[in-house]
């Protein structure tokens, strides 16, 4: 319980971290995130994977390759109802300078809102990880989330400041946005260790919001300002390195 907790806080914390990067750097370049983010999709993929995926097909038993089918398919639409019910808004730099204030605080705020919720099912696929019995592919899995959070944390510091919210509530609401990922990891743990037998459908579920987490939001945003094959030699990476790891320490 010790090791999901402190990675619980890790997962959380590197929202944090990018929020306080993108205080030092304010001015840093679409370019740079996109590299960042790529490398993280690709870790999240491979991570998705290997680590949830596979797994359920063999704590599945007799019907694992059907109830690892379904559960990626419910936890990519469960995430798809969230993104209809609250929009993952990425480009709010794009608002036009003219709009009033009072509207472009309620976008920053909807935007904050929108990476809150999307932060909840990332959380929970971190917890439902460590209901297995390979830490390794738990704490790999954690790894990709926090490594994705690190660029988000970054690009929320500017829009709330430029809609004239103090430096130091721009800072706790950043950091909110982590806490409600550490709340997530805890309940994924929980609810996989009280009811071990949903284990299976748990990881296909989990992994199945993290693929859609890369093919609707990361992948998208990572190719909307040029940066193509930057990006997808990035994502390359990211998903070579979790393979290498997951050969040799998996």
């Amino acid at each position: 319980m010790q090791t999901v907790l402190l990675t619980a806080l890790g997962v959380g914390g590197a929202t944090v971290f990018g929020a306080v990067i993108g205080f030092v750097f304010k001015k840093i370049s679409h370019r740079f995130t996109d590299i960042i983010l790529a490398f993280a999709a690709g870790v999240m993929l491979s991570a998705a994977v290997l680590g949830l995926i596979v797994p359920s097909i063999g704590y599945g038993g007799k019907y694992g390759i059907l109830i690892t089918v379904v559960g990626i398919f419910v936890g990519a639409f469960c995430l798809n109802l969230v993104d209809k019910l609250v929009p993952h808004i990425h480009s709010l730099g794009g608002s036009p300078q003219n709009d009033e204030d009072k509207q472009r605080l309620g976008k920053v705020l909807l935007f904050v809102l929108a990476i809150a919720i999307h932060n909840l099912p990332e959380g929970i696929a971190a917890g439902v990880s460590f209901g297995s019995d390979n830490p390794e592919h738990a704490l790999m899995i954690a790894g990709g989330i926090a490594l994705q959070n690190i660029p988000e944390g970054m690009v929320i510091i500017g829009p709330m400041l430029a809609a004239g919210i103090s430096r130091k509530r721009t800072l706790v609401i950043a950091a909110s946005t982590g806490v409600v990922e550490v709340l997530g990891t805890l309940i994924g743990y929980l609810t996989v260790n009280i009811a071990g037998m949903i284990l299976p459908f748990a990881l296909a579920f989990a992994g199945g919001t993290m693929l859609y987490v890369v093919s609707a939001d990361m992948i998208p945003e990572t190719h909307a300002h040029g940066a193509h094959k930057g990006a997808t030699y990035a994502l390359l990476a990211g998903f070579c390195l979790m393979l290498v790891s997951d050969h040799f320490f998996g």
